[in-house]
């Protein structure tokens, strides 16, 4: 194995990368290092896998390799247990290992094949006269000839097959999400989901997707996904019929000092939200365009002394007639429904701007933030509106072409 990975990098570094010209060079030295990469994977694994049974982290006062690989070496959690995780299973694929160490299969490929290798799954193999060994061949010639997707595929059929009548799973033990925020407010989400509750997940998702594919969109397909997911949220707040948390009704709580909200400069971090993150005087201005503001006076000590009445700052009256008005989203382009949209001040209240019909327009969340950084919506007398880049250009649409 040793000599196959030094063969491998003095061939990578036989030909330095600016003298590749053409595609084929690039192109066959994407794949020599992607089988580098693999074979120096596979001898990682199989080094992992013995310090684990020589129980060589006790030297370092650890009980296991994942807490010795996080610690000493700072790996996620989770490279350090799919690293361990294909040590233990490549003892009982010894074809799938080969393969492995010859750079034909890469890591991911192998966690996806690891649960054929758990001790249930072998002993009730065993126990139908399964050949494992044929098992293990077809699964090394399926990594590495077929795509990553057929893999997970064929193992998921095995496994079905060699349990067809076994019980049905609970689908709530499998399901799993964690939500890891930030410093600056933003999360990372990380989860699992049985079938039909993917399939539930991603059909709602694709609706919200599908429901706002606008003109000239050019958002990648991550980040339609990722706005479509905040929009359901919106929607399911702005419905009144999310659960009561703590006694009131779910919103967003956002506190800003009052000279911060009124003060038109973006002042970061000069909000916080109620799970403790902090925002721009900007983005809780935003916020309080169609939302409730409480005030609260605040003692030279910072407790609280007087809590005024919340204030709604539209009502639920003129946001219907505002909604008859303007029927969807105003920004120039926008056709996004009403139920997606908030209120907006055109002269924000705390400026003195009336929470009346005249001085309302309804934008959706991507446009209510374009608003609030620069650009400008008007609208005309006669009913139609304008909008204006922060350059004071005016976003045209062109007219639709005319067919004889």
């Amino acid at each position: 194995m040793q000599d196959l990975l030094q063969s491998l990098l003095d061939s990578v570094d036989a030909e330095p990368l600016d003298h590749l010209v053409t595609d084929e060079q690039v192109l066959d030295r994407t794949a020599l290092l992607v089988a580098v990469r693999n074979g120096v994977e596979a001898e990682l694994t199989r080094t992992v896998r013995r310090a684990e049974s020589i129980q060589a982290p006790e030297r370092d006062g650890l009980k296991s390799m994942r807490s010795w690989l996080r610690g000493h070496l700072r790996l996620s959690a989770r490279e350090a247990a799919r690293i361990v995780g294909n040590g233990r299973a490549l003892e009982l694929l010894p074809a799938v290992a080969s393969a492995f160490g010859a750079g034909a299969v890469t890591a991911e490929q192998v966690a996806v094949i690891a649960p054929v290798a758990a001790v249930e799954v072998q002993a009730e193999a065993v126990g139908q006269g399964v050949d494992l060994a044929a098992v293990d061949q077809a699964l090394a010639e399926v990594a590495t000839t077929q795509v990553h997707a057929a893999l997970g595929k064929v193992v998921q059929h095995f496994l079905d097959r060699l349990n067809p009548d076994g019980t049905e799973p609970d689908p709530t033990e499998t399901r799993l999400l964690s939500i890891a925020r930030h410093p600056d407010g933003s999360r990372t989400f990380r989860g699992e989901l049985d079938a039909v509750g993917g399939e539930k997940f991603e059909v709602w998702l694709e609706s919200l997707v599908q429901a706002n594919r606008l003109a000239g969109d050019t958002r990648t397909r991550s980040q339609q996904l990722a706005d479509a997911l905040v929009q359901g949220v919106d929607n399911a707040l702005a419905s009144g019929q999310a659960p009561i948390l703590r006694t009131v009704k779910p919103h967003v709580i956002v506190t800003i000092p009052l000279a911060d909200l009124v003060d038109l400069a973006v002042l970061p971090g000069a909000a916080r939200t109620g799970f403790g993150a902090e925002i721009s005087a900007a983005r809780a201005r935003m916020l309080a365009c169609d939302g409730n503001v409480t005030r609260i006076v605040i003692g030279p000590e910072g407790q609280p002394l007087e809590e005024g009445r919340s204030k709604r700052v539209y009502p639920p009256h003129l946001r219907r007639a505002v909604e008859v008005r303007d029927l969807h989203c105003v920004f120039a382009g926008c056709d996004a429904p009403s139920y997606w949209c908030d209120v907006h001040h055109l002269l924000h209240w705390v400026d003195g701007g009336e929470t009346d019909l005249d001085n309302a327009a309804l934008l959706c969340e991507r446009h209510h933030t374009k608003v609030h950084h620069g650009f400008r919506i008007e609208r005309q007398p006669d009913g139609t509106w304008r909008t204006y880049r922060p350059d004071g250009t005016e976003i045209l649409i062109p007219e639709p072409l005319l067919t004889g």
